[in-house]
């Protein structure tokens, strides 16, 4: 089941993307780190009611952010469609113990989901350079890649930036 987060999931969400950092790191793929994703991010996503959960029994084990805030950080990127009602994806995150089970592409079957429900012009997101796996991922369900941007406080390597349109 996936659903809106509560307030006291937080932590919760923080511990999931932590053991996530920790595998990528393991796999050599320095995505996320001390500064990336922060408990600050998540209450913001929070205030601004755009972060989901995935549940199975009962148990928390994913979430995503599904905003319709563009980034500072995307102002450089030519999107495909005009800056106007997108969404756009952040902070994807699966347990790693659940990982490979399909949880990912549920999440970004809600995310797909709700915009068409909300007649959004596109999703755009990001996913990291040295991160092959989620590269195909986004492009194996029809996201275009577009242009890099940079978040030197995560890494030196650039961060990939995707669109799928949904209507035109």
């Amino acid at each position: 089941m996936i659903r809106k987060a509560k307030p006291s999931e937080i932590e919760k969400i923080i511990s999931i993307t932590k053991a996530c950092a920790a595998k990528m790191n393991h796999l050599g793929i320095y995505q996320w780190n001390e500064h990336y994703p922060s408990l600050e991010a998540f209450r913001k996503d929070l205030d601004r009611d755009e972060l989901y959960v995935l549940l199975k029994e009962n148990a928390l084990i994913g979430s995503i952010v599904i905003s319709s805030e563009k980034d500072r950080e995307y102002e450089s990127v030519t999107w495909l469609t005009p800056d106007v009602n997108n969404y756009y994806i952040h902070r994807l995150a699966v347990h790693p113990d659940h990982q490979n089970n399909g949880y990912a592409k549920k999440l970004m079957d809600f995310a797909e989901a709700k915009a068409q429900e909300d007649e959004v012009t596109s999703i755009r997101l990001d996913t990291f350079s040295q991160n092959k796996r989620n590269q195909r991922f986004y492009e194996a369900r029809g996201y275009k890649r577009l242009g890099n941007i940079f978040f030197p406080k995560q890494s030196e390597h650039p961060f990939y930036c995707y669109e799928l349109i949904l209507k035109k």
